[in-house]
């Protein structure tokens, strides 16, 4: 670290060099916290989480009960130890909530004064986040497994929504209507997500075993199928169709730079992906259990090099180098089924969420040596003040005669 200090001080190496270093030392190193916690409202298993990205403060979540809870994360006393408040609660008893599970959370990429949620009771809902009353609300034909919205969109923001129907379903929030179907799985579409790189470029998975991409200005459908053989053999030999896995897709996973997309299924493979190309680049992470019924909320890192991901499987969650598929740790701490993970880039930190109603939160070892200084120096200073005060009301009398 010194010695990356030094580079930077005499302008030998890349500015962000430091940055870098430091974010892959602590996002290596994550461990369940023992020192936060968060707030415990929620009464069922936790299906969904995430932070706003306006002030990377607020963790939004919803659970399998359809309560939906906003968490403030920000340690506003500098303590080395605190919960984090539960600071809005969509209950039972808001007229306006869930009548079933919730299945996806998504805040609105460019004001946290509103956020997305649907579930299983077939509805999209769109909340003012000050009031907690729904500005609008959108319903299917079938459960709704998960939408997404581009955080690129300068222009218009369409919500991309799946469902149990084949086709995926684009929602203009500007003027509160569908725009338009995206044809082209043939089963219920379990996960869709934008591309971090192209507002109208968008993945999707599904039952179907198949992982399309699509172009939304285009209307001649998907502009290509994603093969795991990459051509070289029909991924389904009776029918000849390209197939991503061997089982239904319910996570996708777009990476921080826009160019590699992961795709997760039930046959416990996770692939990677050359996104602009389509390629299948033959990643091997071995296998992975995934019996999930729902969509599985994956995770990347960003900023550190070399880039990993974080996999629910069962109540573990497996953390690899994305690019060479080494495991480099496991994470262990929930008691039932892990459905979420959410990696906070500015504090290299971990959110997730499980079926045993907890949410944990899993911070850098690195950290332990600072916050135990934090301690010590409080200790330290309340030891000060005491022997001031002492001090200062002892009783001067002697009693010497002289």
């Amino acid at each position: 670290m010194l010695h990356l200090l030094h580079q930077r001080e005499v302008g030998t190496d890349r500015p962000l060099a430091l940055q870098t270093a430091q974010s892959s030392r602590r996002a290596y190193s994550l461990e369940i916290s023992k020192d936060f916690d968060v707030q415990k409202i929620h009464t069922s298993g936790i299906t969904s989480l995430d932070v706003d990205s306006t002030e990377n403060r607020y963790l939004l979540s919803g659970s399998a009960d359809g309560i939906v809870c906003v968490h403030d994360m920000e340690n506003h006393n500098d303590v080395p130890k605190a919960e984090y408040p539960c600071v809005s609660t969509i209950g039972r008893s808001n007229r306006y909530r869930h009548k079933h599970s919730v299945e996806t959370v998504k805040w609105y990429p460019f004001d946290n004064g509103m956020f997305l949620t649907s579930g299983t009771d077939k509805v999209l809902k769109v909340w003012d986040a000050n009031v907690l009353k729904t500005a609008d609300e959108f319903a299917f034909s079938g459960v709704v497994y998960s939408h997404d919205m581009s955080s690129l969109a300068s222009s218009r923001c369409l919500v991309a929504v799946s469902t149990q129907s084949s086709q995926i379903k684009l929602i203009d929030l500007k003027t509160g209507s569908a725009t338009h179907s995206l044809r082209g799985h043939t089963k219920a579409v379990y996960s869709v997500q934008w591309s971090s790189r192209d507002e109208h470029i968008l993945a999707s998975g599904s039952a179907d075993s198949r992982v399309l991409m699509w172009d939304v200005r285009m209307a001649k459908g998907s502009l290509f199928i994603l093969d795991q053989h990459n051509g070289e053999t029909a991924s389904n030999a009776s029918s000849g169709i390209n197939t991503a896995h061997d089982g239904k897709v319910n996570a996708i996973r777009f990476l921080p730079d826009g160019l590699h997309l992961m795709t997760f299924g039930t046959d416990d493979r996770l692939h990677l992906w050359d996104a602009s190309r389509g390629r299948h680049m033959n990643v091997n992470y071995g296998r992975i259990d995934n019996a999930s019924r729902r969509s599985v909320r994956l995770s990347s890192s960003d900023g550190c090099r070399p880039p990993l991901a974080y996999v629910p499987t069962d109540s573990n969650i497996y953390v690899f180098d994305i690019f060479s598929g080494l495991r480099t740790s496991i994470l262990r701490g929930h008691y039932t089924q892990v459905n979420a993970c959410y990696f906070h880039a500015d504090r290299q930190e971990l959110y997730s969420g499980a079926n045993d109603r907890n949410i944990l939160i899993w911070t850098p070892v690195t950290d332990k040596a600072f916050e135990r200084q934090l301690q010590e120096k409080s200790e330290d200073q309340s030891a000060k003040n005491f022997t001031s005060r002492t001090a200062a009301t002892a009783d001067a009398w002697s009693s010497d005669s002289d």
